[in-house]
Parts: structure tokens; C-alpha cells; sequence
């Protein structure tokens, strides 16, 4: 069992603390991340993320798959919009939307994976 001393020794340990702090951003960027994942605790846009992930799809076609408005779905595309989670391409009247890019998908498929460890 360690003592009380080893059990404190990585807080006065300077060389540690600064080693830890090199692996943390700065407070914009940590900001940034947490916003980022902010989306993927809302179980409406990772139900429309999960979706995508079959390729582009309008506004009712997304409605359509989750059974949802398409009010909602616009609504919650919007803020993923915003936090560069998905884009999208406007042909003719139709706004179709994807997933930003694959790490979008690896985040998504990396959290499923945890949770059914």
C-alpha cells in the first residue's frame, strides 16, 4: 500500500504537472471541443448523424427515416450546420445534407462501440 507522501508526490512533482499541461489546449480550443461534443448529447442529432451516414438526403427524406417533422429535422440541422457536423449542396429548390467528413462517422462509431463493450 502506498503512503500518504507517494500518494500526493505527482502534485508537487514539477516535471509532471508539466508534462500534463502540454496535453491540454488552450481555453478556446478546449471551449471549441466541448461545444463539438455537445451535439452528440442529444440523442435527435446523433439519431439524424446516424442517418446520414447512408449517404446525403433532404430535409423530408431525413424526416421520413426517423419519423420525425420536418420542422425538427431543419431545426436540429441547423445546429449541426453550425457546429460543422454536416454541410450541404442546394440543387434547384432541394437543400441536401451530409456528414462533414469521416471523423464524424469514426466519433459516432467509436461511442457505439464503448457502449456495447
Amino acid at each position: 500500500m502506498r503512503t500518504e507522501e507517494e500518494k500526493n508526490k505527482c502534485c508537487k512533482d514539477d516535471n509532471f504537472i508539466s508534462d500534463v499541461k502540454t496535453f491540454i489546449a488552450d481555453e478556446e480550443t478546449m471551449y471549441q471541443l466541448a461545444d463539438f461534443f455537445k451535439n452528440f448529447g442529444d440523442s435527435t442529432r446523433v439519431r439524424i448523424m446516424g442517418a446520414l451516414f447512408n449517404g446525403e438526403m433532404c430535409v423530408s427524406t431525413i424526416a421520413n427515416v426517423l419519423n420525425m417533422t420536418q420542422s425538427a429535422v431543419s431545426h436540429q440541422l441547423r445546429v449541426l450546420k453550425g457546429s460543422r457536423l454536416v454541410k450541404s449542396r442546394k440543387e434547384g429548390k432541394l437543400v441536401y445534407y451530409s456528414l462533414n467528413d469521416t471523423h464524424i462517422e469514426m466519433i459516432y462509431k467509436m461511442g457505439m462501440e464503448h457502449i456495447l463493450e
